[in-house]
């Protein structure tokens, strides 16, 4: 059966000029029917330069808004319309700017996971492979952080010589793994490297080998001579992984560690949004050229 609806997609992705996107959270058969597999930097990188006609984006809404942004010639459809992120609902643009007025001339650094208006409203965005090197390149003393506050508190303690005014958002799935979590992964693989990311409660990130964004985890394990690894983040880029470094072990850190949005999009779906290009993401203009700023702003330091 999937062999069947993987023979469809492919004629349909030609017939379309398409290219599918998956985030390294998605379910191993959409990584495997991808043209690019990636984190949420890479991805936005990717998008700023495809040539397709159509992209069909397999994450969560904000990152088909992103790519929408980057792309307003393209078609850009995202197979389940209901794959939201919990972490970028926790902030409105209203809720921005009334944060903004308490903080007059303090810059706004919004991480991706946040939507096109929240992003409208921002200086430049980061991601959790670049965060520390955005608020470095800002020049003023205090800065305004959104949506995630552990990102934030992290980014914070790379930079000491900035003050973060920080936005109580966090992601649900991330947020779930404890530092007794950590301890407990430690006894059971003694020999495994443990590798968190950032969007981890602080202590959780305190405790880490190593800290990074899904890019940085695949890059660092691609190169390292340890063949074990505790991967302290959604369990889905366990998979790329495990196909990458067929000689390693991995290992993760809780059956908790699952965001349910990143497995709504599906291989029907897949398939059924190429037939139709029915969930198209538009970004209205007005706002699309406000959120590139802060967008094209980051990318010019990647």
């Amino acid at each position: 059966m999937n062999e069947e609806m993987i023979g469809k997609i492919q004629k349909l992705k030609k017939k379309r000029q398409a290219v599918i996107l998956a985030h390294n959270y998605q379910l191993p058969e959409i990584q495997d029917i991808a043209d690019h597999v990636e984190d949420s930097l890479g991805l936005s990188i990717i998008a700023s330069k495809i040539e397709a006609k159509v992209i069909l984006f397999c994450g969560v809404l904000f990152m088909a808004e992103t790519a929408a942004i980057l792309n307003p010639d393209k078609i850009v459809v995202i197979p389940d319309p209901h794959a939201g992120c919990p972490m970028a609902d926790m902030i409105t643009s209203s809720a921005l700017l009334e944060l903004k007025a308490k903080h007059p001339g303090v810059p706004v650094v919004s991480y991706v996971n946040t939507t096109a208006d929240v992003k409208a409203e921002s200086d430049i965005c980061c991601t959790s492979a670049n965060s520390v090197k955005v608020v470095q390149s800002l020049k003023e003393p205090e800065i305004i952080f959104v949506p995630d506050k552990y990102l934030g508190a992290y980014t914070a303690k790379q930079v000491p010589d900035k003050n973060f005014i920080l936005w109580p958002g966090y992601c649900p799935t991330h947020a779930r793994i404890t530092i007794q979590d950590i301890k407990k992964a430690r006894e059971a693989h003694p020999k495994a490297e443990i590798l968190v990311h950032p969007e981890c409660p602080l202590e959780v990130s305190n405790a880490a080998d190593k800290v990074f964004s899904t890019g940085g985890m695949i890059r660092y394990i691609r190169e390292s001579k340890n063949n074990e690894f505790v991967i302290v983040t959604e369990e889905g880029i366990i998979y790329r992984l495990q196909k990458e470094n067929p000689g390693k072990l991995f290992y993760g850190i809780s059956d908790l560690a699952v965001c349910p949005n990143m497995k709504k999009n599906t291989l029907e779906k897949v398939l059924w949004e190429l037939e139709s290009l029915e969930h198209r993401v538009v970004v209205p203009e007005n706002i699309r050229l406000k959120a590139k700023q802060a967008i094209d702003r980051m990318l010019l330091l990647t």
